[in-house]
């Protein structure tokens, strides 16, 4: 539990006790704001069915972020999108013009294999077929502001060819997206 949900817990318990309720409905009480806290923090108070076998992104939005993938993980066989932070801008939509950052790494060896951070936002027109499907189909509805992790199964990756020497034939792609800008 993290601070501010035991703060939280411990001043709805004494509140509770000061207004004289039983000990009990303080408990339930407290357990109910614990719960809520942790709803609204988007933290449950158990990991989804998975979860430990699932990516994961880390870092501030507009620094280049880390990917960690965990060791024996099963790659997923459809596209998962995962909202690391929601943006506020433009939403993406077939036709925009986006700027973006990015890190991708390997699902089986979690090896990064590019990234522009360091290098410039990388320009692309959503959904003209200028990169990969899962990207076209994975940024759409993504706003301007937000950084999103995409778990690109290899159908919708570079496919059983791979993309040689950095992507191995029918690997599943990890990428970490902030996304600058939508025209």
């Amino acid at each position: 539990m993290h601070a501010r949900q035991l703060v939280a817990c411990a001043l709805a318990a004494l509140s509770l006790a000061a207004a004289g309720c039983s000990e009990e409905e303080a408990d339930k009480s407290s357990v109910d704001l614990q719960k809520q806290a942790e709803q609204s923090a988007g933290e449950g108070s158990e990991a989804p069915a998975g979860a430990e076998s699932m990516p994961k992104t880390a870092g501030e939005p507009g620094k280049k972020p880390t990917i960690t993938v965990p060791e024996g993980g099963t790659p997923p066989t459809e596209l998962e999108i995962e909202d690391i932070v929601e943006g506020k801008g433009a939403a993406a939509k077939k036709g925009s013009k986006l700027s973006v950052n990015y890190v991708g790494v390997a699902y089986s060896t979690g090896e990064e294999f590019d990234t522009s951070f360091g290098r410039g936002p990388f320009e692309l027109e959503l959904g003209r077929g200028m990169v990969i499907p899962g990207w076209d189909q994975g940024l759409e509805g993504m706003k301007a502001g937000g950084r999103r992790q995409l778990t690109i199964p290899a159908e919708l990756a570079y496919g059983a060819q791979g993309q040689p020497p950095a992507i191995g034939p029918n690997e599943t792609l990890v990428f970490a997206i902030d996304l600058l800008s939508v025209k």
